[in-house]
């Protein structure tokens, strides 16, 4: 007896089972056909990425070495290319060697070049801080104190990634001016930084001995007129 109330059971349970596909049958199928589409779409995606960059790694591969035979010209067209056309990690890579590369020719255009990736809201913030201190560095020459002030003192704040760089340019900055007050400021701030490096740490303290050395020196001395001749 109990074989037979299973039997009926399960003869109402395919039942309902098939009514549910009648009913349903349409909706599910597309689904299903959906699901499949998405995941060969995806594992598509995924394919597309990483041949797009093992292309654009070749290609940086290429500038590398038009690098290294000295092509510069061939190399930043190189490097151009990957930056337009390249997937968001080499374009941005390409874009901070090609201004490495041209800033010895040009350094003006190789700041502009960091200048537009500081800009970049797409780019994460310690990379955006890092073009600000390039192109710093390559203005440091040719700018006023102003621009080289107002470029740099952001990040010589503390708690930034390049403060204690950004505080031996300033202070470069500061020495050349004569601002030797200024100059011993921002080297006092890099020998006090614990967080430090080592080389920074070092530079610094031979500067500071130049800035101290030069204010025990003071001013020169005027020089006395010469005596009149006598008639």
């Amino acid at each position: 007896m109990a074989d037979i109330f299973r039997e009926i059971d399960e003869e109402i349970r395919r039942d309902k089972a098939a009514k549910v596909w009648a009913r349903y049958q349409t909706p599910i199928i597309a689904l299903a056909i959906l699901v499949a589409a998405a995941a060969g779409g995806w594992r598509a995606y995924g394919f597309y990425r990483i041949k797009q960059a093992e292309e654009a790694g070749a290609k940086y591969e290429v500038a590398l070495q038009q690098v290294r035979d000295g092509k510069s010209t061939e190399a930043e067209a190189t490097l151009g290319e990957i930056a337009r056309t390249g997937p968001p990690g080499y374009a941005l890579l390409a874009r901070f060697r090609a201004a490495a590369e041209s800033a010895p020719r040009d350094p003006d255009g190789a700041a502009k070049i960091y200048d537009v990736i500081a800009a970049d809201s797409a780019v994460n913030a310690p990379l955006r801080d890092l073009a600000k201190l390039r192109a710093a560095i390559l203005r440091l020459d040719k700018a006023d104190a102003g621009e080289i002030q107002r470029r740099l003192e952001p990040l010589a704040q503390s708690g930034q990634p390049y403060r204690n760089s950004a505080r031996e340019m300033l202070a470069m900055a500061a020495f050349k001016r004569d601002d030797l007050d200024a100059a011993g400021r921002w080297l006092d701030m890099i020998i006090v930084d614990a967080q430090a490096p080592a080389a920074i740490r070092q530079r610094a303290e031979a500067l500071l001995g130049l800035v101290t050395g030069g204010k025990q020196a003071g001013p020169a001395a005027p020089v006395a007129p010469a005596a009149p001749a006598a008639p």
